[in-house]
């Protein structure tokens, strides 16, 4: 999460953008490479291994983010015990999955940004108009296909990479790479997303990722210790747990 990998992403960003925003019609050619014309249909989203191993690639990105969210409950619930998870760490995974998971996708670009997937567009056998990947004007009213939701979750995983021993960083940036596109190229060959819908993904999550880094690990005027976070944490849950205390406390009659 250096600035290199910044500047890279940033010049990716533009290339993809410009290209597909001048050449639209690339985002159907590539999603026509897994569209069966005989059939009019997606054949891979038949397959239930493929499915499989879809929703395998969801449940491997939350299990990661799980001990983090643990961690945080925990401490709320419990603000006299220490976290089971460093507090950086914790706050790091956990804000970056909701951000880029759930808040960005779900939440705002899929419910306001009209455009269809591949698989309802009128080049593939459905009703509707395909738009380019910069035009919200498209017919889908709700969950529609900018940007990818699990694309971005299996992108998130650049955040647990950037936590692990700098020796082996590297390596485990070439896993969430691979992880990230393996699930995107799925998504895609199901007819659920276009190229420029995946790749947006793993860019926002990147973004989020660097930007989250850099708040809470990098940037002197914000860094933060794990200490503060704890004692953060502790000071939220202290009244709830004093609360739940008096309450056992005055339910117990060997103390009344």
């Amino acid at each position: 999460m250096n600035r290199t990998g910044l500047v890279i992403a940033v010049g990716i960003s533009l290339v993809i953008g410009l290209l597909f925003g001048i050449f639209p019609e690339l985002d159907l050619k590539l999603a026509a490479l897994f569209y069966d014309a005989t059939s009019g249909s997606f054949p891979l989203k038949q397959r239930g291994l493929a499915a499989f191993a879809r929703d395998g690639a969801m449940w491997i990105a939350w299990a990661l983010a799980l001990p983090a969210l643990i961690a945080i409950v925990g401490k709320l619930v419990r603000p006299d015990r220490p976290m089971l998870v460093p507090g950086r760490a914790a706050v790091f995974l956990l804000v970056t999955i909701l951000l880029s998971a759930v808040v960005l996708t779900n939440l705002t670009f899929k419910s306001y940004w009209g455009r269809p997937r591949p698989v309802v567009v009128t080049e593939f056998n459905g009703p509707w108009q395909f738009v380019p990947w910069w035009d919200p004007r498209g017919e889908c009213g709700r969950n529609c296909s900018f940007f990818s939701g699990e694309g971005a979750t299996a992108f998130w995983t650049y955040a647990p990479a950037a936590l692990t021993p700098p020796a082996w960083r590297p390596l485990a940036y070439v896993a969430a790479t691979v992880f990230g596109v393996t699930t995107s190229v799925l998504r895609m060959a199901f007819g659920g997303h276009f190229f420029t819908d995946v790749a947006a993904a793993g860019l926002v999550s990147f973004f989020v990722i660097w930007l989250a880094y850099a708040w809470i690990y990098r940037w002197p005027s914000t860094r933060l210790t794990d200490g503060q976070i704890e004692a953060a944490l502790a000071r939220w849950g202290w009244p709830g747990y004093r609360l739940l205390q008096r309450w056992r406390g005055s339910g117990n009659p060997a103390k009344q």
